[in-house]
């Protein structure tokens, strides 16, 4: 993928995941710093997505891991076991925030 549609895509993805949190009425503090988003949930926890644009990808982590996620077909895929990004953001959060949380991407 071209630098630039990686970044779009990218950029495009944070504001989302701003948005879907948002909706969701979740506990959560959000901090914007370029390409990187944290969230800070009530108990001090944080998870953290963020742009790797070297490898164009996307990284997620929180309490209990780290994830890395490339541009499939459309979707940000986790390169090691298949899993969606939103899917996985859903569980974190759920996790750290103590709310059953169904965060799902643009267009869903």
């Amino acid at each position: 993928m071209a630098e630039s549609g990686f970044l779009a895509a990218a950029e495009a993805t944070l504001q989302a995941i701003e948005s879907a949190l948002d909706a969701a009425g979740v506990d959560v503090d959000l901090e914007r710093s370029g390409n990187v988003l944290t969230l800070v949930f009530e108990d001090g926890s944080r998870a953290v997505v963020n742009t790797q644009e070297p490898m164009s990808q996307i990284w997620l982590a929180g309490r209990g891991g780290a994830h890395h996620y490339a541009l499939r077909e459309g979707r940000w895929i986790d390169t090691r076991d298949g899993t969606e990004l939103f899917a996985t953001l859903s569980r974190v959060v759920s996790e750290q925030s103590g709310q059953g949380v169904i965060l799902k991407p643009p267009g869903q």
